[in-house]
Parts: C-alpha cells; structure tokens; sequence
C-alpha cells in the first residue's frame, strides 16, 4: 500500500508560493546537503501526485532544466517519475509522463494507495492539499523550512485544521534549513 506524503518548501512564517533561489533575491535556500537529501527523496519516491496549478507549473519547468548543470539528476527523476493528475478542468491525455485521475478524489487517492506501493509524493500546499487533507488521505507532512521570514505570498494550509501531527524526524542542515517529518494523529 502506498503511502501520500504531502512534500513543501516553505519560511520559517509559511510562504511557499514561487520561491527562488537565495542569490536571486527569493527566499529559498538551498545547500549541496539539503540539495543531495531532497534528490535522495525523488529517487524513493514511486510517483508524484498532483493538483492541475502545480502540475502545469512543474511541467512547464521541468523539462527545460534537463541540460542545466547541476540539475540533471533532479530533472531525470522528475520528469522520468509517473505522476497523477487530479483535476475538474483536465483533458487527457496529458504530457510528461502524466496520468488524469477521474472521478471523485476521495475515492480515487484510495484506490491509488491501494495500487501502488512505496511513497506518493504531493508537492502542494494549496487546494488539492487542503482536500487530502479533508479527506484524511495524508499519511505524512514533510516540510522543508528555509531560514527566513517573507512578507509576501500564501501561507501554508490556510484554512486548515484543527489536524494534531506527531513529530517522526527532524534533519537540519548547514544553510539553515530545517526538515521536518510529522505524521498525522488520531
């Protein structure tokens, strides 16, 4: 059975819309530890799973960083990596190795976690997550925490809870960053 981890970048204040590396100006930082350990979680991972605003932003990014030095790992795995698509306005057949998930979400991320082993990874923070969550589909939170606080942007999970997690791990890093693994409780 598979498990549906809820995977976001966000600041220590929960921004986590449109984060650009530190040197340009953005709030996310990054370093060779949390960049090797972040890879490491792809290549665990057996598929991603996706709202339709954050699959056609991965999407149109992805496969361009391909030949970008320093990103030919991360962009093999992700855009090799079979991904669902949960949406009400989707077409299929979709591109980069995409499938459309149909029909009720509930039902269907069940039966997804059925079929499929190992972790579903959902890098979202927005409307599709807030419907895992609803749902109680979410297995795990893993947020990874840049040292900063941003005036600008949404916040994590707004509108959310109450949802008690139970602290599973915690990795910190040289840069600053924080990991942090919570699992849900009943």
């Amino acid at each position: 059975m598979g498990r549906l981890i809820i995977n976001v970048a966000m600041t220590v204040n929960g921004a986590f819309e449109a984060p650009a590396a530190e040197p340009q100006g953005g709030w996310l930082v990054t370093d060779p530890h949390s960049m090797q350990a972040g890879l490491e979680m792809w290549q665990a991972a057996d598929a991603m799973v996706l709202g339709r605003r954050t699959y056609e932003g991965l999407a149109a990014v992805w496969p361009q960083l391909a030949n970008v030095p320093g990103f030919e790992a991360y962009a093999a795995r992700m855009n090799g990596m079979p991904k669902y698509v949960a949406s009400r306005s989707l077409t299929g057949p979709l591109e980069w190795n995409a499938t459309l998930l149909d029909g009720d979400l509930a039902t269907t991320m069940r039966r997804l976690k059925d079929e499929r082993d190992g972790n579903l990874i959902a890098p979202s923070a927005g409307e599709f997550a807030r419907n895992l969550i609803a749902h109680d589909l979410v297995d795990e939170f893993w947020f990874t925490v840049s040292p900063y606080l941003w005036a600008t942007g949404p916040r994590i999970f707004d509108d959310i809870g109450p949802v008690r997690l139970e602290l599973v791990n915690t990795t910190t890093f040289p840069s600053g960053i924080v990991r942090l693994c919570y699992q849900p409780t009943p």
